[in-house]
């Protein structure tokens, strides 16, 4: 197929050009009713937010550009089928998760995964076995779990219905999935795999390898983190027997709005036109343009750059990631992430002779780097893996069961009743019905001392968190 059409956003545009009179949703009419002081930046953009009207196509019963959209994004990445997905990477692993499982199914499930993962298994009310990831000493986070790892777990629980894993991490690492993806086949194991952060893998071997690539069942990309794409905008790649087309499509329908983005979905069709048109002379401009950038970072002596997996993951390390954010920010430079010790620079794919501003940003980041100690510093926190874990209590006997608030010093032993998520990168420390351990609460003090975002417990400023009444070790 020709990867340089665009149907769907050609389409809108050819019917903004007819200069249409709106007599339907929504209603600012083709943006004709609109706020003035909103006209600068909407006018444009509202031309294109249209609806399902004649000519373009039903987003839930695809059969003209939408259709033919979505067949060009599938062409590109070589599956059964790919959708767009308008409610981000969220809906994605929500939808097959509920797809590939039934309530009370065991289900093998990497530690370290999106809380939108966490949330699937509790609506899916399955049994997760959760597989403690490999620690990257260098980075200090967890990556993904050994090959090892998962076969003992496969070991423990033959019986499983789906493997879930994360795929590369927050930072851009990876690890041996093609092997783990292998293993799991072999005992007709689906593999679901979250790769929010790797949309972008195949644009070439400057990249690692994609889940699509390797062979996973289904695939979850966040296009809007790495491809030109507007937030919320992301792929689901199916390419399995395994599970059942006819329910992934019905939870895609279920949990998707009846009204959706048309501005959004013709990002989505840019998106992968621009990944779809990638080539040898856009991979060779970038790579110059990002060696230049990691050089000039690195001449740096109070800051390390750490070496990852995805050459558009930076993360450098300073004496303390937060504060080293925050010093950034006020020099107008905003950063994905920090955490203790490190900050996470997401860089563009761009293409040949493309403006850019990686070097009047390395620029002032070697201004604030004169400001700061020359010392790396890490968090005393002990990574402490939990092996081979089960929730203490189903997601169904959760539901019927009282809670309460107590001191967060003395909730070790205790059920937790409330997500406690680092957000970003919204991987949750406790989730609902695991056992809260001493590791767990050194960690969240410290994390609310150093005034972290997070999502979930809700009292913990005031040092409380909620557990469950009836449980305890």
């Amino acid at each position: 197929m020709d990867q340089a059409k665009t149907p769907l956003y050609t389409k809108l545009m050819s019917h903004a050009d007819g200069k249409p009179f709106s007599f339907h949703v929504p209603g600012h009419k083709n943006g004709t009713v609109f706020p003035e002081k909103g006209q600068r930046f909407f006018a444009d953009i509202l031309k294109l937010d249209a609806t399902e009207i004649t000519g373009l196509d039903d987003y839930h019963s695809a059969e003209g550009v939408i259709l033919e959209a979505e067949e060009l994004l599938t062409d590109l990445f070589k599956t059964k089928k790919s959708f767009f997905l308008l409610n981000g990477s969220t809906v994605g692993n929500l939808a097959m998760i509920l797809a590939a499982i039934k309530e009370e199914d065991v289900v093998l499930v990497q530690r370290n995964s999106h809380k939108s993962i966490m949330n699937g298994l509790m609506l899916a009310k399955a049994r997760p076995v959760f597989i403690s990831p490999e620690y990257n000493e260098n980075f200090a986070v967890a990556v993904g779990p050994s090959l090892k790892a998962v076969q003992a777990a496969i070991q423990q629980y033959p019986g499983a219905k789906a493997l879930i894993l994360t795929y590369p991490n927050y930072y851009g690492l990876t690890y041996d999935l093609k092997s783990i993806i292998d293993l799991a086949h072999r005992f007709r194991i689906p593999v679901l795999v979250d790769e929010a952060h790797g949309a972008h893998f195949i644009a070439g071997d400057f990249f690692p390898k994609s889940a699509v690539e390797l062979g996973a069942d289904l695939v979850v990309q966040s296009a809007h983190k790495t491809l030109p794409a507007m937030t919320m905008g992301a792929f689901l790649h199916y390419q399995t027997d395994r599970v059942p087309m006819s329910k992934l499509k019905s939870y895609l329908q279920a949990l998707q709005s009846s009204s959706p983005s048309y501005p959004l979905m013709a990002s989505l069709d840019l998106a992968r036109y621009y990944l779809g048109s990638y080539n040898q002379e856009d991979l060779s401009y970038l790579k110059a343009a990002l060696q230049q950038f990691r050089i000039s970072l690195g001449q740096l002596e109070s800051i390390s750059v750490l070496p990852g997996d995805d050459p558009l993951k930076i993360t450098i390390q300073s004496w303390s990631g937060f504060e080293l954010q925050t010093k950034l920010e006020a020099k107008g430079i905003f950063t994905e992430l920090a955490d203790p010790y490190n900050v996470l620079f997401v860089l563009p794919l761009l293409k040949r002779n493309m403006g850019h501003y990686l070097q009047e940003a390395a620029e002032k980041i070697t201004e604030i780097a004169r400001t700061i100690p020359k010392k790396i510093n890490h968090l005393d926190t002990k990574w402490s893996a939990k092996g081979i874990s089960t929730l203490a209590a189903s997601y169904k006997e959760m539901e019927n069961q009282h809670s309460e608030y107590i001191p967060l010093e003395e909730a070790a032993g205790r059920v937790c009743a409330e997500p406690i998520i680092p957000y970003p990168p919204g991987i949750p420390i406790c989730v609902p019905g695991e056992f809260i351990t001493e590791e767990d609460i050194q960690l969240i003090f410290y994390l609310v001392g150093k005034d972290a975002k997070i999502q979930g417990g809700d009292n913990l400023s005031a040092g409380k968190i909620s557990v469950f009444q009836s449980w305890r070790k």
